[in-house]
C-alpha cells in the first residue's frame, strides 16, 4: 500500500515517537469531539469494485453477487476505451487481471471485448491449492452502460474515475449517466482532483470532495489539533480507516522518519467534517468484525468492503456500544 506523506512538521524527534504512537491508537484529541456513539447505527456496505474478493472485480458477475448479498452501494471503477468507451477496470495494464497487456486506452471496445476479465481471479481451496475458474468460464470487461442497466436504480453507485485525461472520461461518463438519468444515484470519486474540475460543466453531478481536500482535514484534526474549514453540509468524504504514514522531519543535513499505521478516522475527525452539518463517510477498507464495529462506533454512513458474502454475516452480529 502507498504511505502518505505529510511534510513538514516542526517537532522534536522525541514528539515524533510519542505521535506514532497516538495515531496508530487513534487518539490525538482536535476539536470538540463526539465520543463513542452511544446507540451505533450499522453503516451502509459498499462493495468495493462490486466485491473483488468474491468475484472478478468490476464485472457483471461481481455486481450480481454483490446484489445477491444485499450490499446498499456498489463502487465500480472506469476507465475509458480507445474509442470512448466508459469500460469497467481499475489496474493501468490489463495483464494484472486479464488475459490481455496493454493499457485499457490502447484499445478500442472491440478489442477489449476479448478480453477475460477473470483470467488472474483465484479461489483457494481446502488444501491451499489455487484454481483458476474464470478460465474455463471466460467473463468480459463490462461497459458502463452494461452495469448501471444491471444494477436496480434503487442501489447507489459510486463511480472512481481511474484513468487520465479527465475531461473525455469525464464526459463519456456524464452522457452515458444521462443516457440512464442515473444523475441522482450515482457519486463520482477519485483520487485524481482534476475530475472535480472536469464535471464541473455537468451542475447535476454529484462528486466526493476531492482525496487532498480530505486528507489535509484529516492531518489537521491528527497533527495540528485544529478542524480547519470543515466541508460543507451534504459533501461526501472518504478515506482509509487506517493508512500506512510517514512522518518526515526535515533537518540540515538529512532527514528523520517515523513510519506508523495511523488511525484516519477518530471521534475527533468525525466530529470536525460534521461541524458544518450532515457530512456523509465513508471509511474505505473495513474488511473485517472488528473495523465494522469500530466504524459503527464512529458513526460513519458507509463502509467499503472486498467482500460483500463475508461482511452479509458480519454486519448481522449485535453491535457493541
Amino acid at each position: 500500500m502507498r504511505c502518505c506523506r505529510f511534510l513538514p512538521v516542526s517537532l522534536p524527534r522525541i514528539a515524533f515517537r510519542a505521535l506514532a504512537v497516538l495515531l496508530t491508537a487513534g487518539v490525538v484529541a482536535a476539536c470538540p469531539s463526539v465520543g463513542s456513539v452511544s446507540n451505533p447505527q450499522r453503516p451502509w456496505i459498499v462493495a468495493h469494485r462490486a466485491g473483488t474478493a468474491d468475484a472478478p472485480e468490476n464485472t457483471l458477475v461481481a455486481i450480481q453477487s454483490a446484489l445477491a448479498h444485499r450490499v446498499d452501494m456498489i463502487w465500480l471503477s472506469v476507465q475509458l476505451s480507445r474509442d470512448g468507451v466508459p469500460v469497467l477496470y481499475r489496474p493501468a495494464d490489463l495483464s494484472a487481471l486479464t488475459d490481455g497487456t496493454g493499457p485499457v486506452a490502447g484499445k478500442t471496445l472491440a478489442e477489449l471485448r476479448q478480453r477475460n476479465a477473470g483470467w488472474q481471479f483465484a479461489v483457494t481451496d481446502a488444501d491451499g491449492g489455487k484454481g483458476y475458474p474464470y478460465r474455463t468460464a471466460p467473463v468480459g470487461l463490462p461497459t458502463l452502460d452494461e452495469a448501471l442497466a444491471a444494477i436496480p436504480a434503487s442501489v447507489p453507485v459510486i463511480l472512481d474515475m481511474k484513468s487520465l485525461p479527465a475531461p473525455p472520461l469525464a464526459a463519456a461518463v456524464a452522457a452515458v449517466l444521462a443516457q440512464h438519468q442515473a444523475w441522482q444515484r450515482v457519486r463520482i470519486y477519485s483520487t485524481e482532483a482534476v475530475f472535480q474540475q472536469a464535471f464541473a460543466a455537468w451542475p447535476r453531478a454529484q462528486l466526493f470532495e476531492s482525496r487532498d481536500a480530505t486528507r489535509g482535514r484529516l492531518v489537521d484534526v491528527a497533527l495540528a489539533r485544529e478542524c480547519k474549514s470543515p466541508p460543507p453540509d451534504g459533501t461526501w468524504a472518504g478515506f482509509e480507516m487506517r493508512r500506512n504514514v510517514d512522518v518526515v522531519e526535515r533537518f540540515t543535513l538529512g532527514e528523520g522518519r517515523s513510519g506508523t499505521r495511523a488511525a484516519m478516522w477518530t471521534p475527533a475527525s468525525v466530529s470536525c467534517f460534521r461541524a458544518d452539518g450532515s457530512t456523509r463517510l465513508l471509511a474505505i477498507g473495513v474488511n473485517d468484525a472488528a473495523a465494522y464495529q469500530e466504524a459503527a462506533r464512529l458513526g460513519m454512513d458507509a463502509v467499503l468492503v472486498d467482500s460483500p458474502r463475508e461482511m452479509a454475516a458480519i454486519r448481522a452480529m449485535p453491535l457493541s456500544p
